[in-house]
């Protein structure tokens, strides 16, 4: 099922996530309808707070994105539940972010080059693996959410400032998404 996805102004995208454990009510159509709705946005990552759950998960998808040879073999696709940052490092690298939760809105985000996580994947089983290049990025950004942050805060300030008037527009609804969304009342 196609969830809508939480426009910024909604107060879970500020919030802390929670963890949650195995018995988490419904957890694997959860995870099925993130996928759908992830797809259907044609996003290669979603958080749980961007449909509404301030819970500790998130996905990617990078196996979509290209990476010069088409197969997508450099690629993940991943569930990410109770993630936790160990360390970040590597030379730090600008790069043209977006988010499902602010559409049509995109800016230059520097993050580092890596980032060594430990996470629990949709089965509990427990990992701590280093990611770099985009997957690293993608992870960041979607680690971010479940931190309550958003990209657009991390944007040079008068990049900041040219996008406020259209930030406001998406928190009133007064956007045309091709996908289904959930506006601040």
């Amino acid at each position: 099922m196609i969830l809508p996805i939480y426009a910024i102004g909604q107060p879970v995208l500020k919030k802390m996530g929670q963890p949650i454990d195995k018995d988490y009510p419904d957890l694997n159509e959860l995870i099925e309808n993130m996928w759908e709705t992830m797809y259907n946005a044609e996003g290669v990552g979603l958080a749980a707070p961007q449909i509404g759950l301030a819970i500790r998960m998130f996905m990617i998808d990078t196996k979509q994105l290209d990476d010069g040879d088409g197969t997508g073999k450099n690629g993940m696709k991943q569930v990410f539940i109770n993630a936790q940052k160990v360390e970040e490092g590597g030379k730090l690298w600008d790069y043209e972010e977006g988010c499902l939760s602010i559409p049509d809105i995109r800016g230059d985000v520097k993050r580092p080059a890596q980032i060594k996580l430990r996470y629990q994947d949709e089965n509990f089983e427990e990992y701590e693996q280093v990611f770099t290049g985009m997957i690293a990025r993608v992870i960041q950004h979607e680690y971010d959410h479940i931190d309550g942050i958003l990209f657009t805060e991390l944007l040079k300030p008068l990049k900041k400032r040219r996008v406020k008037r259209r930030i406001e527009n998406i928190k009133k609804g007064d956007i045309s998404p091709s996908y289904r969304m959930r506006f601040a009342k």
